[in-house]
């Protein structure tokens, strides 16, 4: 007899999953995108807001500082405020993992801002030093009283420097937007050291250039902003979701099925995703716009390493590990991202499979 329990998934095997999905708006960037938005001076429309719960708590918090936002389907639309009240919410702020880069938004907006440390999953330790060492860069006095954080500017704000550059973790995708969004709204031009460009980055990025704002990239050695007193408003698309493409993609495959993702053409995976599918095994084909995704050959195993982009993203290699253990000899996967992030190995081993990180 099943549970009832509502935080429960029950999932009945042994039938090949295919049909048609739609990919909805990327997650990760419309987190950032909907922080860029505190920023305009107009009325703006995000179109494929993901219909997801972090949508409905940062539409809650601008709401409370006195952005005007609502959502209706998949249309994110804020309207300024009058007054801006620069405080993100604790009970809010520790719901979602995008808090800092929300802060560093109403900083640029209002010269003050309270915010808690961020929430979201924790799978892992989320800092958010290179996002103060933003905010402080850019000119604010911060204060961290336990979990929670305040900043402040006095007077007009100068152009500044600042690092998004972690050490071995690489650049913090974060804090580039942080900053990126202190400096959309200071006079002169700013630079961000070692950005990231990660596309949540590049799609903000493009968000504010369309806006106004002057963004030159300098590969990965820097990004320059410049600054402006305005910025438009009017309408933008967040890009569809990478990850969750590649989610029913490798699902498909693991039941030998085919899945079509209406909407998503290949060449929005990244480069390091598309050669480590063809390496396994998975053929994509170009339909109505969309992708068909098959493994007419079965799996094959592979050897690679997770990175950033365009590296294979380290959010898609559960889902491939689980393929590759269908596969007919050794595949190696190194997680350079999250180099413990292994919380997957052990229910497939309790499964059957040959997993671990001694395996060769």
């Amino acid at each position: 007899m099943p549970t009832t329990d509502a935080s429960a998934v029950h999932i009945t095997g042994g039938r090949r999953l295919a049909g048609t999905v739609p990919v909805q708006g990327s997650k990760n960037t419309a987190l950032h995108l909907y922080a860029a938005a505190l920023l305009a001076d107009e009325p703006l429309t995000l179109h494929g807001a993901p219909a997801i719960l972090d949508t409905g708590v940062v539409a809650e918090i601008l709401n409370r500082t006195g952005t005007r936002t609502t959502v209706t389907g998949d249309a994110f639309t804020t309207r300024p405020a009058d007054v801006y009240l620069p405080v993100v919410p604790d009970r809010l702020g520790r719901r979602i993992r995008t808090t800092a880069v929300l802060a560093g938004a109403l900083l640029a907006r209002a010269g003050r801002v309270t915010f808690p440390v961020p929430g979201g999953d924790a799978f892992c330790v989320r800092r958010i030093d290179r996002h103060l060492a933003a905010m402080a860069a850019a000119g604010a006095e911060v204060e961290l009283d336990g979990g929670l954080v305040r900043a402040r500017t006095s007077g007009r704000r100068p152009p500044f420097v600042t690092d998004a550059g972690t050490g071995g973790w690489g650049p913090s995708l974060g804090a580039t937007v942080t900053a990126v969004l202190l400096a959309a709204r200071t006079r002169g031009t700013s630079t961000v050291l070692n950005p990231s460009v990660e596309p949540e980055v590049t799609h903000t990025a493009a968000l504010l250039a369309r806006s106004g704002v002057g963004i030159e990239w300098q590969g990965r050695a820097a990004l320059h902003v410049t600054g402006t007193d305005r910025i438009a408003g009017g309408e933008f698309t967040v890009p569809p979701d990478r990850l969750e493409a590649a989610t029913l993609a490798l699902a498909a495959a693991i039941t030998g099925g085919t899945v079509h993702l209406a909407r998503f053409p290949a060449a929005a995976f990244p480069d390091g995703l598309l050669t480590a599918f063809a390496d396994a095994g998975l053929r994509l084909d170009p339909l109505d716009g969309g992708t068909v995704v098959t493994a007419p050959a079965g799996p094959r195993p592979v050897r690679l390493a997770t990175g950033p982009h365009p590296g294979y993203p380290t959010d898609v290699q559960p889902q491939l590990t689980a393929y590759l253990t269908q596969a007919d000899g050794t595949s190696r996967i190194e997680e350079r991202v999250y180099p413990r992030r292994d919380s997957h190995l052990a229910p497939l081993a309790a499964l059957g499979a040959g997993v671990g990180p001694t395996v060769r």
